[in-house]
């Protein structure tokens, strides 16, 4: 836009003037030595180039902090990712469909480092009313299990189902897991986990990770609600 005489040339008049005239410290290429700003680092005097160069600096240290904690990241979704593979293969692998319960119960825990973890299903086989983790529980933990739409993670809010657990008392953060067969079914059991540090299980936690374990779970314990043929 051209400036008004009229009026006084301000901040917004001269960056616009730079950023179209490329050319003008060019032909004026003394100001870029002679320019003085101050430096983020200090309260020192440095030239425009060298502010230039440190802003560059700042620019590389920010993307290989960025770079390092992306590696970070990728290295323990690997790890994540194959102890999931693990699990996956403990459950295929177990013949004994009465050990099933026992085997999800202790290999979450082993694999996944969860200091306490218990399992409940219900609505199971006549044959396996015996089994480990089977029982038919109140129908308000049923209820609440099937109104869980995807696993509720965050501190212990003081549910009955975390009084599964071993110690309940020292529980801090909590992840309730409802098993079912589809999303539109109703649960016919709880997987829950808790720890004594607030953060493990935290309320911003992302749950897609607790949703695989869910549908495996779930699937491995069909076993008990399906007749054999």
């Amino acid at each position: 836009m051209p400036h008004n005489a009229l009026s006084p040339i301000t901040e917004d008049d001269i960056a616009h003037y730079l950023a179209n005239t490329p050319d003008f410290f060019e032909r004026h290429a003394e100001l870029l030595a002679s320019v003085q700003l101050t430096s983020p680092h200090g309260k020192r005097a440095v030239s425009l180039q060298e502010r230039q160069a440190e802003m560059l600096r700042d620019k590389i240290r920010g993307l290989e902090l960025k770079a390092a904690s992306m590696i970070r990241h990728g290295k323990e979704n690997t790890v994540t990712a194959s102890r999931l593979h693990d699990w996956t293969l403990v459950l295929l692998q177990t013949a004994d469909a009465h050990a099933v319960p026992q085997v999800v119960a202790q290999t979450v825990r082993e694999l996944f480092a969860v200091p306490q973890v218990a399992l409940r299903v219900w609505d199971v086989q006549a044959e396996f009313d015996e089994a480990p983790h089977v029982y038919p529980p109140a129908d308000d933990v049923q209820t609440f299990a099937s109104s869980l739409a995807e696993p509720f993670c965050g501190p212990n809010p003081g549910l009955d189902v975390v009084q599964w657990l071993d110690e309940p008392a020292v529980v801090a953060s909590v992840a309730v897991v409802p098993l079912r067969e589809a999303a539109s079914e109703p649960a016919f059991g709880v997987l829950v986990m808790g720890s004594d540090d607030p953060q493990r299980f935290g309320a911003d936690m992302g749950t897609e990770f607790l949703s695989q374990m869910a549908q495996l779970a779930s699937a491995a314990l069909q076993r008990l609600r399906t007749p054999a043929d």
